[in-house]
C-alpha cells in the first residue's frame, strides 16, 4: 500500500502505485487533466506526491519513447511552417513540463546521441541547463563553472542601450552607453532574446601581454586614442525631484525662487540657475551646492497666536540642492501630479563619463578589472600591419582561472572581423576550434592568433609573439567617479561627536580595531594619536569623587557634583565615545570613578 498526497496533504493509498503514477501522466499528456500537475514516486519512502500549487518552476522536456524522441522531423516542418504551435506540441503529448520533483523520477539526456532505452525525456537544447544570462557568454562550455557564473552576473552590471524612450525617463540612476555593438561571437541566445535591440558592450581590439606593469593583478590598459574617439563612452543620468507637500491649516509648499524675508534664505549666487518659476533652465551646468529647485515651506511649529496672524509667521527655506560631489548638466524638466494631487517637479541631470583610470571593464568570461593607465597611440605597441589594442590584457589572468573560452572568444572574434560574418559560440553548439583557427590560417594569419609585435616606444620588435583578437568587452557601472571620496573636515553625528558615515553624508572613513593593528604592525602607532581624535574632548574631572564636573557659567569654573567648589578639578582630554560610555555607566547606577595620576 502506498500513500498518495496532494499538495503535502493526505488523501488515500493505492495498491499499484507506477500504474497510478503512470495513468496520472498519460491523462496530462492527453490534456485531461492540467499540465501544471506534476506526480513523483518517492519509492524509498513508499509515498506518491501530486502538486499543484503556485511557485514551482518549471522546464519543458522532449519525451523519450523506447529510446526515440517524439518530437519528430515532421513537427519540426509543421513548426517552421506556421502549422502548429508550442502549445500544440504540448498538447499531442510530445513536449512535458517537469518540476524539481518529478525530475527526481526521470532521467534526461542532454543530446540525441547518448539516448538508450532507460532514458525518459531529452533536453530541448543541451545548453538549456543555463540561465538566459548564463547562455549569453560564448563559449560557455570551455570555462570554469565560477568563472561563468561571474560572467554571467558580469553582464547584468554593464551599461548599454536599456531602453529606447530613455529620453522620457526619470530612472534613478542609469546609464547609457553613446556607441554599444553587437558582439562579433555571438550564441543563439543573443538572436532569441534580440539582443541587437539592447546591446551592452563594444567590439575592442585585445592583446594579451604585460606593458610596463600597468596591467597587473586584473589592471587592463586602454589606448588614449581610442577613449578620445568615443571608446565606451557613456553618459550618467539621474533625477532631483521635489513636490507641493499639503499641511494641516491650508499650508503648502511652493516651488519658487525664496524671498530674502525667508528663513534661511542662501545667497543670490546659490540661486543664479533658476528661472522665475523657481526651477533651473535645461542646459544649466550645476556642481554641488548650487540649488536645482527653489522651494519655501511654511513654518514647523505655529503658536496658538500665529494661526490666526499668517502674515506674522515667515516660511522657511526648503529648496532642493545638489548633495556633496554631484554635478551634472541639466537635462530634462517636468512638470505634473503626484497620486495625492500635489505638484510635482522633476529635474533630469546628465553627466557624461569618459573612461579614467579606477574604471571596471570586463569581458563576458570573468575577467574583470579597472583601468590602470591611458596610454597615447605613439607609445602603443603596434602589429606588423599596423593594428594597435584598444585594451591590454594581462597573462596572469588566465592561468589559474582557467578561462579558457576568453582565449577562444579572441580568436573567434579575429576570425569574424577578418572574414566579415558573426562566430557562433552558443554553449555545447559553438563552432570547433580546430574549424577556427583553419580559417585564421587561410586569412593569412598565424592559426594559433599570435603576431610579431613591435614596441611603440623603442620601434623594436618583441621577443615573444603576441596573442591579439577581437573581444566583446563591456563596460561596467562601477566607475570612480561615483566612488571617490575623500574628507578633510565636515558633519559629525550629534550623539557620538564623530564624523558621519557614507558617501553622500560628506562622511570619513572608519580606523577601526583592525587598522589599528596595522599601524602598530608598521611602526607608526604615533599616527594613532592623530587618527583617533576625530572627538577629543576636555573635560573636567574631580579629584576627590573621580566624577566629571561641569562649568558654572555664574561661579566662572568648572564645580564637582558631588562636592561643588570644595575640590580640585582638573581638565581632562579624552574621546568623547569614552565620556558617552561613562555617562551610560551612571544611568545604569554604577560608579565609574576615574582616578588621576600626574604626568609630570
Amino acid at each position: 500500500m502506498t500513500d498518495i498526497y496532494l499538495n503535502s496533504k493526505y488523501v488515500g493509498t493505492v495498491d499499484n502505485p507506477s500504474h497510478f503514477v503512470g495513468e496520472v501522466k498519460d491523462l496530462r499528456r492527453k490534456g485531461s487533466i492540467s499540465e501544471d500537475i506534476s506526480i513523483y514516486h518517492d519509492l524509498a519512502a513508499q509515498e506518491v506526491h501530486l502538486h499543484s500549487d503556485e511557485g514551482r518552476a518549471h522546464r519543458p522536456l522532449i519525451i523519450i519513447k523506447e529510446g526515440k524522441p517524439l518530437l519528430s522531423e515532421k513537427h519540426l516542418k509543421q513548426l517552421e511552417e506556421g502549422e502548429i504551435t508550442w502549445h500544440d506540441l504540448i498538447r499531442q503529448g510530445v513536449i512535458e513540463y517537469l518540476d524539481a520533483a518529478e525530475e527526481e523520477n526521470a532521467l534526461v539526456a542532454s543530446s540525441e546521441e547518448e539516448l538508450s532505452p532507460e532514458y525518459t525525456h531529452m533536453e530541448i537544447s543541451p545548453g538549456s541547463i543555463c540561465g538566459i544570462t548564463t547562455s549569453l557568454v560564448p563559449f560557455g562550455n570551455y570555462n570554469q563553472s565560477s568563472r561563468l557564473i561571474i560572467g554571467s552576473k558580469n553582464q547584468k552590471q554593464a551599461l548599454g542601450f536599456y531602453a529606447a524612450n530613455f529620453h522620457l525617463r526619470m530612472d534613478m540612476d542609469s546609464n547609457l552607453l553613446h556607441y554599444p555593438q553587437f558582439p562579433i561571437v555571438k550564441t543563439k541566445i543573443h538572436d532569441i532574446t534580440e539582443y541587437s535591440q539592447h546591446p551592452s558592450g563594444q567590439n575592442m581590439i585585445v592583446a594579451v601581454m604585460s606593458y610596463d606593469g600597468y596591467n597587473m593583478e586584473d589592471g587592463v590598459i586602454l589606448g588614449k586614442a581610442s577613449v578620445e574617439r568615443g571608446l565606451s563612452r557613456s553618459t550618467y543620468f539621474r533625477p532631483v525631484e521635489t513636490q507641493e507637500l499639503r499641511y494641516s491649516g491650508g499650508l503648502i509648499d511652493e516651488v519658487s525662487i525664496p524671498d530674502k524675508e525667508v528663513k534661511g534664505y542662501r545667497s543670490e549666487h546659490d540661486y543664479r540657475f533658476l528661472e522665475s518659476d523657481g526651477i533651473l533652465y535645461p542646459e544649466a551646468k550645476v556642481n554641488e551646492g548650487d540649488v536645482v529647485i527653489g522651494k519655501t515651506s511654511p513654518p514647523r511649529f505655529l503658536s496658538s497666536m500665529d494661526e490666526y496672524n499668517l502674515a506674522a509667521a515667515t516660511r522657511r527655506e526648503s529648496s532642493i540642492n545638489l548633495k556633496h560631489g554631484e554635478k551634472g548638466v541639466a537635462d530634462f524638466v517636468v512638470l505634473t501630479e503626484n497620486e495625492e494631487g500635489n505638484k510635482l517637479v522633476q529635474v533630469r541631470l546628465r553627466d557624461e563619463r569618459i573612461p579614467e583610470i579606477g574604471d571596471k571593464f570586463t569581458s563576458r568570461h570573468g575577467q574583470k578589472g579597472v583601468v590602470g593607465i591611458l596610454v597615447p597611440p605613439q607609445d602603443l605597441p603596434f602589429s606588423e600591419s599596423g593594428i594597435t589594442p584598444d585594451l591590454i590584457f594581462t597573462p596572469h589572468g588566465v592561468s589559474s582561472r582557467m578561462t579558457v573560452s576568453h582565449l577562444i572568444e579572441l580568436v573567434g572574434g579575429k576570425v569574424g572581423a577578418l572574414a566579415g560574418r558573426y562566430v557562433d559560440g552558443t554553449l555545447f553548439e559553438a563552432e570547433k576550434e580546430e574549424d577556427l583557427r583553419k580559417q585564421l590560417s587561410g586569412l593569412g594569419f598565424q592559426e594559433d592568433g599570435t603576431e610579431v609585435f613591435y614596441d611603440g616606444r623603442t620601434g623594436k620588435k618583441m621577443m615573444a609573439r603576441i596573442f591579439v583578437g577581437n573581444m566583446y568587452y563591456l563596460r561596467l557601472r562601477h566607475m570612480v567617479a561615483n566612488k571617490m571620496q575623500a574628507r578633510a573636515r565636515g558633519p559629525i553625528q550629534l550623539l557620538t561627536r564623530q564624523p558621519t558615515e557614507g558617501k553622500a553624508k560628506e562622511g570619513g572613513l572608519r580606523l577601526g580595531e583592525m587598522e589599528k593593528d596595522t599601524f602598530i604592525a608598521h611602526g607608526a602607532s604615533l599616527l594613532l594619536k592623530e587618527r583617533f581624535d576625530s572627538d577629543k574632548v576636555v573635560i573636567p574631572v574631580c579629584e576627590k569623587s573621580g566624577l566629571m564636573g561641569y562649568y558654572d557659567a555664574r561661579k566662572g569654573r568648572a564645580v564637582s557634583p558631588l562636592y561643588g567648589e570644595n575640590s580640585e578639578m582638573s581638565h581632562i582630554e579624552m574621546s568623547y565615545a569614552f565620556k558617552l560610555l561613562l555617562d551610560e555607566i551612571r544611568t545604569l547606577g554604577i560608579y565609574p570613578r576615574l582616578h588621576l595620576k600626574s604626568k609630570y
